[in-house]
């Protein structure tokens, strides 16, 4: 397939800023695949929304990164599961009807039962596994 004919995935990665550097770790794992292409619309902390109410951000996570994304990556760390934002952004995309990827955290044998509850599909860390899972769920 030339690269002219491939087609470019949207990612939305629903982190945590408390866990940031792992959010960081996965798009670099993903930059340097050669074997997808994709547009992260995810929120990093120093270009948060400018928004006064959490009903105001929760509109725009759904209107403007969710809605526009083709898969929903979730890490899946133990934090996901405490995580007030992350399940918002989780039920986004339930409602939205995007499909939830699970990625198991780097280095760690536990995962969130929140996350692998409410994933279409989990996948261990690494480039193989989470850029198939994209190609399984992306419509």
């Amino acid at each position: 397939m030339s690269s002219e004919d491939r087609q470019e995935y949207a990612l939305f990665i629903s982190h945590s800023w408390d866990y940031d550097q792992e959010h960081a770790r996965l798009v670099r794992l993903l930059e340097e695949s050669d074997e997808l292409d994709f547009r992260d619309y995810s929120v990093p902390k120093e270009e948060k929304f400018d928004t006064d109410t959490d009903e105001e951000l929760e509109k725009v996570l759904r209107e403007k990164q969710i809605k526009s994304a083709s898969v929903v990556i979730v890490l899946a760390g133990m934090y996901s599961t405490y995580s007030d934002w992350i399940g918002k952004e989780v039920r986004i995309a339930e409602e939205e009807g995007k499909p939830i990827l699970g990625v198991k955290p780097w280095g760690n044998d536990r995962t969130s039962n929140y996350v692998e509850q409410h994933a279409d599909e989990m996948v261990g860390w690494n480039t193989d596994s989470v850029v198939e899972g994209v190609r399984d769920l992306a419509p």
